[in-house]
């Protein structure tokens, strides 16, 4: 079983709206016994030919794409997918796993490159210099509404997640090796039903704290302020 660690990206360099895929995969997987089997090489054409087959797949499931376009999609000789493998970072190399990291997990906007003119009035974004180009000329001025537009875009929904862990790195998967670890044991038991609304109720009054101010808690009797507000009283 290999592992991976998926970050869905939807920007470009310029903001433009660019949905792809950023994965950390492991090169090879462990077998049933805990014993890891390398994979030499991974062909990146061939990668990318089953990861379209599975978009299209999924889409259809879901009744987004139909057959009849499908079709139509797998007949182009340039799909739009495509995968590169070509970096790999050794077992021992932790710098060069915390760049990496660090690449896939980056903002839409970065600093460095975002000038903001005089009253705010003007922004301009740098492009990204690649390794071995020449840095590009100056950034046009774009109106900061403009800009920000271009950002929000990019804001995920509410408890959307953007960071997957697939495989050996599912929570599942490392709870067992967890368990297996210490000796094993049985998993421990899902909650029962009997407090299952209590537990919801506890978690929408929650989510009023901020309003509210305080609140009473049900189990100790005491009450929770929330930091800033007037101290309340003890119920």
């Amino acid at each position: 079983m290999p592992g991976m660690i998926g970050v869905v990206q939807t920007f470009g360099d310029d903001h433009c709206w660019h949905p792809h895929l950023h994965a950390l995969v492991t090169r090879g997987g462990w077998d049933r016994v805990g014993q890891w089997a390398p994979v030499p090489f991974v062909d990146g054409e061939a990668t990318a030919l089953v990861f379209r087959h599975k978009v299209f797949s999924f889409l259809q499931a879901e009744g987004l794409l139909s057959e009849e376009r499908a079709r139509l999609l797998l007949s182009w000789r340039h799909s739009g997918f495509s995968v590169h493998t070509s970096v790999t970072v050794p077992r021992d190399d932790r710098d060069g796993l915390e760049r990496l990291t660090r690449y896939l997990l980056r903002p839409p906007v970065s600093l460095e490159r975002l000038k903001v003119g005089e009253h705010a009035l003007a922004i301009a974004y740098a492009a990204r210099c690649k390794p071995g180009l020449q840095a590009s000329t100056a950034a046009a001025p774009v109106d900061p509404k403009d800009f920000l537009a271009r950002v929000v875009m990019h804001i995920p929904d509410p408890r959307r997640h953007v960071i997957r862990y697939y495989g050996a790195y599912s929570s599942v998967v490392r709870a067992r090796r967890a368990l297996a670890a210490v000796g094993g044991g049985a998993a421990p038991a899902p909650p029962s039903a009997e407090h299952e609304p209590a537990s919801l109720e506890w978690k929408a009054a929650r989510r009023r704290w901020a309003s509210l101010g305080c609140m009473a808690c049900p189990v100790v009797s005491s009450t929770l302020n929330h930091p800033g507000s007037p101290q309340c009283g003890s119920s």
